[in-house]
């Protein structure tokens, strides 16, 4: 049951962080997405088969705390975007700040709650992992390396000189996929300090974020 709540926050979460590019791109001019069909929660328009299930299920199986993944890239042409130079940007940002968004309002909800009773002990872990795992995908999505958001946001600050780099690490994403391995603890480290360090402001209650890690620990 708990592998089944994970999966569905980790799916609802990753879908509502591409229509959010979607709907950005679409704002500053660019309909693409909307004609490929992805401005849709229908998390079938969005789903991955590595990213959205072999990835979370092989690691909920191991004996980590991390479960990531992620959906298919929503198209975004950038020509298309009426500011040339920032737009790019802007689109990348929308994703990882929809899931602030989604982390910030399940943090409200358990502050104004807290001590009242409102909330059951068994509802607080459940809260709690909605927040981390957006938080999680918000900042593992803003690590500067293509194709990741981050990436589109530095390389809008950088000569345009440097776009070739860029074009080569998002064609072979086996390249990202070694980096990330090689450095994996250091990256989960920086992660898991930033998105803890978070967690705490939004919900105001260390307890919170213990009762949420040792619901993945006991999972």
């Amino acid at each position: 049951m708990e592998f089944i709540f994970i999966i569905l926050i980790l799916i609802l979460s990753v879908v509502i962080h591409e229509v959010a590019h979607g709907y950005a791109a679409l704002h500053l001019g660019d309909p693409t997405a909307k004609y490929a069909g992805r401005l849709t929660l229908n998390p079938i328009k969005h789903l991955d088969l590595l990213g959205s299930f072999i990835v979370p299920v092989v690691l909920f199986l191991l004996p980590v705390s991390a479960i990531v993944g992620w959906a298919k890239p929503v198209p975004v042409n950038p020509y298309n975007l009426r500011n040339q130079k920032y737009g790019e940007a802007l689109v990348a940002v929308a994703g990882p700040l929809s899931n602030v968004v989604i982390a910030v309002v399940f943090g409200v909800l358990i502050r104004l709650t807290s001590g009242t009773g409102f909330l059951s002990e068994e509802i607080v872990p459940l809260l709690g992992l909605v927040i981390l795992i957006n938080l999680v995908l918000a900042v593992f999505n803003m690590i500067p390396i293509p194709p990741l958001d981050g990436s589109k946001i530095l390389f809008t600050f950088l000569p345009a000189s440097l776009e070739d780099i860029r074009m080569i690490f998002e064609r072979n994403i086996f390249i990202v996929l070694i980096i990330v391995l090689l450095f994996a603890g250091e990256i989960f480290y920086v992660i898991f300090t930033i998105v803890s360090w978070i967690f705490l402001i939004l919900t105001g209650d260390v307890s919170v974020l213990d009762s949420t890690f040792q619901f993945l620990s006991n999972r």
